[in-house]
């Protein structure tokens, strides 16, 4: 490995950087964008739970917003719960915007790599060339041994440059992919949040009717 690494010139270190930070960011990643850690299971049903019995407290809602990305989203819906409809979406939409932002860390430095590998095989390609040129005017043309370091500079750093940028590139995607499903599913239960506040809301305005109605509807009523 070694003798291929000093082969392929000084484009190969930057090249096997960007293949040690492409893999750190991949594994990463996939621990982080695991559905029990981003969206656990029946976690929506367990708060709509604590709203019908009202079981909502402040302790309850810091630990609901350690607890996950779609739990810090859903304990910004309840911090809000008694504002109106609008103003909640509009919580729950800042709330989703940050923690998306948080998902998609270092999403950008993946498919930067998956970009600029290729180029810097290309560029030592170029530099392979231009070194079995040089080596051509100035040894002659008798002797391919002469041309051997050049070749093989190019050579290796073209296949470096693909081996690292077509796994980042899929990775990329991949990891892509899973993000913009996280969002769309975590946007759904957000608004089975606000259904559920909003209901339970309702039925608390129904059932504490405002002071002095009854006895004013007892009075027209005898008259």
């Amino acid at each position: 490995m070694w003798e291929i690494i000093k082969a392929g010139g000084p484009l190969m270190w930057p090249i096997l950087i960007c293949s040690i930070a492409a893999a750190a960011i991949i594994l990463e990643r996939l621990w982080t964008l695991q559905q029990k850690r981003v969206l656990p299971r029946e976690l929506t049903d367990q708060v709509w739970k604590w709203i019908e019995n009202g079981q909502v407290s402040d302790k309850l809602i810091y630990a609901l917003g350690q607890n996950s990305a779609l739990g810090k989203v859903l304990a910004e819906g309840l911090s809000n719960r008694f504002r109106p409809r609008e103003v909640i979406e509009q919580r729950l939409q800042n709330a989703g915007r940050h923690v998306v932002h948080e998902l998609e860390r270092f999403m950008n430095t993946l498919g930067t790599i998956a970009s600029v590998t290729p180029l810097l095989g290309l560029l030592g390609t170029v530099t392979g060339i231009i070194k079995a040129f040089n080596a051509i005017s100035v040894e002659g043309t008798g002797d391919p041994r002469i041309l051997s370091g050049g070749i093989a500079e190019a050579l290796i750093t073209t296949a470096a440059g693909l081996t690292v940028a077509i796994p980042a590139l899929l990775a990329y995607r991949y990891l892509r992919g899973r993000v913009d499903g996280i969002v769309v599913q975590m946007e759904k239960e957000a608004m089975k949040l606000v259904e559920a506040i909003e209901t339970e809301n309702g039925q608390h305005t129904g059932m504490h009717p405002i002071p002095g109605d009854a006895e004013r509807n007892q009075d027209n009523a005898s008259a």
